[in-house]
């Protein structure tokens, strides 16, 4: 997580969720979120809308309910691993359980900064912060 903050050189100390869940409940959780009834890896639950991604103007400190009030700690949202295809894809493209999680770790704090992946555009700028992050952990292909 840390390599992903720095890399967007977040200025704060932040706060998230990160939980584990099985393919069944991520399912689920798909449908009930966007409506799509398949078990996916992760999902993102962002609180904050960055504009542009990966910016952190000062109106964020302006603005009610960006900071934890006890801990002053910039609420970023909610990740969602499902464990099943962690363990699944880590197998299937011949890494490491690690490298696994820290991909989809990284591709999810990147959501939580506001980059997406819906336009073709949008999927290499992500892709490249992607493979930087990871690159820059130590991480490759």
């Amino acid at each position: 997580m840390e390599e992903s903050l720095d890399y967007v050189s977040c200025p704060y100390d932040v706060s998230l969720s990160v939980s584990f869940i099985e393919s069944e409940e991520m399912r689920e959780l798909n449908l009930s979120q966007r409506g799509i009834d398949y078990a996916t890896d992760v999902l993102s639950f962002p609180l904050l809308s960055l504009d542009p991604p990966g910016s952190f103007p000062e109106s964020l400190e302006e603005e009610w309910g960006n900071f934890d009030p006890e801990t002053g700690e910039l609420m970023l949202g909610d990740i969602v691993l499902n464990w099943d295809k962690v363990k699944e894809q880590a197998e299937s493209y011949g890494h490491s359980l690690e490298r696994e999680l820290a991909f989809l770790i990284a591709h999810s704090l990147l959501h939580l900064f506001s980059y997406d992946h819906m336009e073709e555009e949008e999927r290499k700028e992500m892709e490249q912060k992607q493979e930087e992050i990871l690159e820059n952990r130590g991480y490759y292909r």
